[in-house]
């Protein structure tokens, strides 16, 4: 992910989601409307969010030190993680709270023309947050679905801003709905359910974030298409004939680490093996460039350990015979 199409996604959904929270607070002080109140928390919890996105981004780009040697990059993760936390605990349980108190003890809603004019608001400022996402999504999703494009994103801002902007456009559906059903029957339960199944959406999209994030902050390896650019540009056919294994890992949305053992030829001399990893490093970088720390271990290939069988630490999938290590 380009760090400006993500940067430009967060601009435009803090921008909206503080616009909306003061409005629909607003709506809230004047009809009482338990919906608005539970989407006024919900747009301040995803403006906050938004923030961590912004400070995570900010912290990710420090230069490495010796005690944090590979960089700062999966500060995006833990902050993107945090995101779902805050998503979780301030903006589903207290609306799930709020409408279970309003389901047990419901009023009427006054001056209803504040809640449905400020949602009909919140519907076109989400759309646009949500449009832009989209936008700067659809450079990078490529072919992928947007379920397959949420799971294999490496960096975490595009996916959580489309999680939270898909959401909040679903929550004022609901909140609408609840107070057009509170209106229409002059039943205030029906405000509390539409806040309750509020609170219940932000809960799931939060355990999805969450466990994204997770799988983030774990460490992932490289998606399936830079890994086979990269044992393209690994293997020559002359000083590097094979790969024997290889790893991938990635230190940050866009810094890779990979580690290889290679096959050399029996009789080269170590100014030639040397010469080789050189050559081989140069090339990987140029095909991926986010290759950031590449180590190559070389070895000699041996065709009778490889009869044995795959070698145990290979990567399910990688090429052909493996190489016995010396």
């Amino acid at each position: 992910m380009s760090a400006s199409g993500g940067t430009k996604a967060i601009a435009a959904a803090l921008s909206a989601n503080l616009a909306i929270a003061v409005s629909k607070f607003v709506a809230f002080a004047f009809s009482g409307s338990s919906s608005m109140l539970a989407e006024g928390v919900h747009s301040l919890a995803d403006s906050g969010n938004q923030f961590l996105l912004l400070i995570g981004g900010k912290k990710a780009r420090r230069e490495a030190t010796p005690q944090h040697p590979f960089g700062y990059g999966r500060e995006r993760y833990i902050y993107a993680f945090l995101v779902s936390i805050v998503l979780f605990s301030v903006g589903g349980m207290f609306a799930v709270y709020e409408g279970y108190e309003k389901i047990r003890h419901p009023h009427e809603l006054e001056h209803w023309y504040w809640p449905v004019g400020v949602l009909v608001f919140a519907v076109l400022a989400e759309g646009y947050s949500f449009r832009t996402a989209i936008r700067e999504s659809n450079d990078l999703r490529g072919k992928l679905s947007w379920s397959q494009f949420i799971r294999r994103a490496k960096a975490p801002e595009l996916p959580v801003v489309l999680l939270e902007d898909f959401g909040a456009l679903i929550g004022l559906v609901l909140a609408l709905c609840g107070v057009g059903l509170a209106l229409l029957t002059g039943d205030g339960v029906w405000d509390g359910v539409g806040t309750l199944c509020i609170g219940v959406l932000l809960i799931m999209i939060a355990l999805v974030l969450a466990a994204e994030t997770k799988s983030l902050l774990l460490g992932e390896a490289a998606g399936v298409e830079e890994v086979e650019r990269i044992r393209t540009a690994l293997v020559d056919g002359e000083t590097v004939p094979r790969i024997i294994h290889m790893r991938t890992l990635h230190l940050g949305p866009e810094e890779l680490l990979i580690a290889a053992k290679i096959a050399v030829r029996h009789d080269d001399t170590a100014a030639q093996v040397a010469a080789a990893i050189d050559a081989a490093e140069a090339r990987i970088r140029a095909a991926v460039p986010i290759a950031r720390v590449i180590y190559l271990e070389p070895d000699i290939y041996s065709e009778a350990e490889a009869a044995k069988g795959p070698d145990p630490e290979a990567t399910p999938g990688g090429p052909g015979p493996h190489g016995a290590d010396h």
